[in-house]
C-alpha cells in the first residue's frame, strides 16, 4: 500500500491531552456539555415566549411611520389592534342577518377596549362591518380567536363572515408559526439524517453530528432567550425558524468537515486521540475562519435601518457561534470516546492511506460519490473532475461563468414588494376578509393612514387633507391623554398595499409637513417606509459585507488575488441564484413578486455561506500547494475536499429548502433562493470555477504571498509498505 512520501510520526496520546479529545479531557468535555444541556433545555423552551410582536421594533428604525407607532400609547386607543368583522350576503342582508350581527357585537364587547360601535352598513346594502378594538398585547391572538369563534357561531345560511384588520392578521400569523415551527424542525432533522446516511453509509455515525447539532440548537435558543428576557435583545417573529436552519445547516457542515479530516488522520495515526488532535489542528482553523466570516457578515446587519434586519444579525451570529462551539468541542470528544467503530462498516484503518488521497475501502471524497480505478488504485470522482479541469482551465471557467451569467439575466425582470394577498402561500382568513371589505367599502377602510399633529393645528390638518387626491374619508380628530396632540384616521380610496396608496401617502406627507410637528403613519405609510429602508440597507449592508469578507479572506490566505477572485465568484453565484430564484418564483410557484427583504437576506447568507466553502477548499489547496506545488496542490485540494464539501452543500441546501414548509412567502423565497445558490456554489462555482481559475492564474493566485514567489518541490511517492501496520488499536 502506497503511503505519503514522509513517514508519519507516531506521537503518543499525551500530545492531545489539552484538547477536548484527550484521554481525560474527552470525559471532562462530555460532562461539561451534559451540565450545560441540562441547564439550557428548559430555558430553550421559553424562547417563543420572548418573541416580540411589537410593531415598532420590527419597523424601519427612525422612520416617520415608526415614530407614529411609538406615539400610539399617548392616545386612548394607542394600545389597540382593531379586529374588523365583515358580514356579506350577495343577495342583500336580511333581518336575521342584522340580528346576528347585533348579537355578535354585544357578545364581543367584553373582549374590547372601550365600546364596540354600531355596525356600519355598506352603500350597496350587502355588507355590515363591526370594528372591535382589542388590546394589542400578548393576549391579542387569543382575544381575536374568541371574536372569530363568536362570528362563526350560528350564522344564518348564506351569510359570509370573516375577521380581518390588524387583529385578524396577527391571529393568522400566530397560527402559522404555532403549527409550522415543529414541522420545520422535523423536516430539517429528516433531511440532515438522510444526507448523513447517504454520505457515510453508516447506521451509527450520523447520530453524533445530529446529537451535537440538537444540543447546539438548545444551547443557542437558551442564550437567545436569556438575552431577550434580561438584556432587551429583540427577537422577531420568524427569527426562531431561521435560527433552527442556521444551527442545523452550518453546524452539520462543520461536523462533516471535521469528520472528513478525522477520517484521513485515522489512516495516518494508530491512536484515535492523536488522529483527532491532528484533525483539529488542521481543520479547526478553517472552520473557525469560516464561522468568523459568517458571524461578521451577519453582524453587518447592525448597520441596517429595517428593524427585522437589525434584529436578525445578533440572533444569526449566536446561531453560528453555538454551532461552532459544539462542533469543535463536544463532537471531537464524542468521536474520541466511541472510537473507530462508529464509521462501521467502512472503518478507516491505520496505514491504508494511498496515493493522491485514495485508499483501499473508498474514494478520497470521504464517502460521497463513486470511484473509478486507475493503475490498480481507486480514484475518486473529484480526482477525475480535477483532471478534466486541468486540461483546459481557462475554457472551463469562462464557460461556467457565462452559464451563471445567463442565469443571472433572469433577475432583470424581477418585481419586488408583495401585496397583502400574497404574504402567505395559503389564503388566510384575514386576507379573505380584506377582499370582502374592499368589495363593499373604501379599499383602505381596515387600515387607515394615521396623521398625528399638535392639537392647535387640528383644523388646519383636516382642511389640508381634504385637498389631497386619493383620500376617501377623514375621521374625527382624537386628542392624546395630555391634550397636546391629536390623531386623525384617513381612509384611502386605494388598497393600503397598492402603489397608488403609496403615492397618496407621499402626497399627504408633502401637504401636511408644511404644518410643523405633523407625522404620517399607518399601514400604507409603513409599507412605503419599509421599501425605502430595505433599499437603504441594500446600499449600505451589501458593500459592508463585501469589505468584511474580503478582509477575512486576505488575512486567512495572506494574499490579495485569491480573495478578490473568490469574492467575485460568490457575487456571480448570488446573481445567478437571484435570477434563477425569480424564474422559479414567477413561473413555478406563481408568486407575483419577491418580498423586499429577500434580496438582502439572500445576499447575506449566500455571500457568507458561499465563502464558507471557498475557505474550506482554498485553505486545503494552500496547504497542499506549500507541500507539493501549485498545480498539484489545486488538484489534490479538490480531490480530498470535493466529496465532503458537496455533502455539506447538500445538507445546507436541504435545511434552507426546509423553509418552504412554512406558508409564508418571504420564508419560502429565502429558503428556495439560498438553497439554489448553495447548490450552484457547491457543484459549479466551488468545484469547477474556483479550481479552474486557480490553475489558469497559476502561482499569481497567491500574490503577493510567499507561494506566489516560490514553488514547492515536486512530490515523490514512498515505496510500498507491508500490511503489518494496517491495523492498529485506537
Amino acid at each position: 500500500m502506497l503511503l505519503s512520501s514522509k513517514p508519519t510520526a507516531r506521537p503518543g496520546p499525551q500530545q492531545s491531552a489539552w484538547l477536548p479529545c484527550g484521554l481525560i479531557t474527552k470525559w471532562l468535555t462530555l460532562a461539561a456539555w451534559l451540565a450545560i444541556t441540562v441547564i439550557a433545555f428548559p430555558l430553550a423552551g421559553k424562547l417563543s415566549g420572548v418573541v416580540e410582536h411589537n410593531p415598532a421594533a420590527e419597523l424601519p428604525r427612525g422612520a416617520e411611520s415608526t415614530r407614529v407607532v411609538q406615539l400610539a400609547d399617548r392616545f386612548p386607543d394607542g394600545e389597540v389592534a382593531p379586529g374588523i368583522l365583515v358580514y356579506v350576503r350577495d343577495s342583500g342582508l336580511t333581518a336575521a342577518d342584522r340580528a346576528k350581527v347585533e348579537v355578535d357585537r354585544r357578545a364581543v364587547a367584553s373582549l374590547a377596549v372601550g365600546q364596540v360601535p354600531a355596525a356600519t352598513r355598506s352603500d350597496d346594502g350587502r355588507a355590515l362591518m363591526i370594528t372591535v378594538p382589542l388590546r394589542d398585547d400578548d393576549g391579542l391572538s387569543d382575544a381575536a380567536k374568541q371574536v372569530r369563534s363568536q362570528a362563526d357561531r350560528g350564522l344564518p345560511p348564506g351569510l359570509q363572515t370573516r375577521l380581518t384588520g390588524p387583529a385578524g392578521a396577527a391571529l393568522d400569523t400566530g397560527d402559522i408559526f404555532d403549527r409550522f415551527d415543529v414541522k420545520l424542525l422535523l423536516v430539517t432533522l429528516a433531511v440532515v439524517i438522510l444526507v448523513l446516511l447517504v454520505t457515510y453509509r453508516s447506521p451509527v455515525l450520523w447520530l453524533l453530528p445530529l446529537l451535537s447539532a440538537f444540543i447546539a440548537l438548545q444551547v443557542t435558543n437558551a442564550v437567545v432567550y436569556l438575552l431577550a428576557a434580561h438584556a432587551g435583545m429583540f427577537v422577531a417573529p420568524g427569527a426562531a425558524s431561521i435560527l433552527t436552519v442556521l444551527v442545523f445547516g452550518v453546524g452539520t457542515d462543520y461536523a462533516l468537515l471535521l469528520l472528513a479530516r478525522y477520517r484521513e488522520e485515522l489512516r495516518r495515526h494508530p491512536d484515535r486521540h492523536v488522529a483527532m488532535a491532528a484533525a483539529m489542528r488542521r481543520a479547526v482553523p478553517a472552520i473557525a475562519a469560516s464561522a468568523a466570516t459568517v458571524c461578521l457578515g451577519l453582524l453587518c446587519l447592525l448597520a441596517a435601518d429595517m428593524g427585522f434586519n437589525y434584529a436578525l444579525g445578533p440572533v444569526g451570529a449566536l446561531a453560528i457561534g453555538g454551532g461552532l462551539a459544539v462542533m469543535i468541542t463536544l463532537l471531537p470528544a464524542l468521536l474520541a470516546i466511541f472510537g473507530r467503530w462508529v464509521f462501521w462498516p467502512r472503518i478507516p484503518r491505520y496505514g491504508t492511506y494511498g496515493e493522491q488521497g485514495t485508499h483501499r475501502d473508498e474514494g478520497a471524497d470521504g464517502g460521497a460519490g463513486s470511484s473509478g480505478t486507475r493503475g490498480g488504485r481507486r480514484v475518486s470522482v473529484w480526482g477525475r473532475v480535477g483532471a478534466r479541469i486541468g486540461r483546459r482551465p481557462r475554457l472551463v471557467w469562462i464557460g461556467s461563468a457565462l452559464a451563471l451569467g445567463l442565469l443571472a439575466l433572469g433577475a432583470l425582470g424581477i418585481r419586488t414588494g408583495l401585496d397583502d394577498a400574497h404574504i402567505a402561500t395559503t389564503t388566510p382568513g384575514s386576507v379573505l376578509g380584506q377582499r370582502l371589505l374592499t368589495a363593499h367599502y373604501p379599499a383602505g377602510q381596515s387600515r387607515p393612514v394615521q396623521v398625528i399633529a399638535d392639537a392647535h393645528a387640528a383644523p388646519q390638518v383636516t382642511a389640508t387633507l381634504r385637498t389631497v387626491p386619493g383620500v376617501a374619508k377623514i375621521g374625527a380628530a382624537r386628542a392624546s391623554a395630555d391634550g397636546r396632540q391629536v390623531k386623525t384616521d384617513v381612509v384611502l380610496s386605494d388598497s393600503t398595499d397598492s402603489r397608488a396608496a403609496a403615492a397618496t401617502v407621499d402626497r399627504i406627507r408633502s401637504s401636511v409637513h408644511k404644518i410643523p410637528g405633523t407625522l404620517v403613519g399607518g399601514s400604507a405609510a409603513t409599507a412605503l417606509d419599509r421599501a425605502r429602508a430595505q433599499a437603504h440597507d441594500r446600499r449600505v449592508v451589501i458593500p459592508l459585507v463585501l469589505v468584511v469578507v474580503l478582509a477575512v479572506l486576505m488575512l486567512l490566505l495572506r494574499a490579495l488575488v485569491a480573495p478578490l477572485l473568490l469574492v467575485a465568484t460568490v457575487i456571480l453565484s448570488y446573481l445567478a441564484a437571484l435570477g434563477g430564484g425569480w424564474l422559479l418564483f414567477n413561473h413555478v410557484f406563481g408568486f407575483p413578486a419577491v418580498d423586499v427583504q429577500v434580496a438582502l437576506i439572500g445576499f447575506l447568507f449566500l455571500m457568507a455561506l458561499g465563502v464558507d466553502y471557498n475557505i474550506f477548499l482554498v485553505s486545503r489547496i494552500r496547504e497542499e500547494a506549500a507541500r507539493i506545488g501549485h498545480r498539484d496542490g489545486v488538484l489534490r485540494g479538490l480531490t480530498v475536499t470535493g466529496g465532503v464539501i458537496s455533502s455539506a452543500g447538500l445538507v445546507l441546501a436541504a435545511t434552507f429548502g426546509a423553509l418552504a414548509v412554512l406558508p409564508l412567502t418571504m420564508m419560502v423565497e429565502i429558503g428556495v433562493m439560498v438553497a439554489l445558490g448553495v447548490l450552484l456554489d457547491t457543484f459549479l462555482v466551488r468545484s469547477v470555477v474556483v479550481p479552474a481559475l486557480a490553475l489558469d492564474v497559476g502561482r499569481r493566485f497567491w500574490w503577493p504571498g510567499r507561494l506566489a514567489r516560490t514553488e514547492a518541490p515536486a512530490r515523490t511517492e514512498a515505496p510500498a509498505r507491508t500490511e503489518a501496520r494496517a491495523r492498529a488499536p485506537g
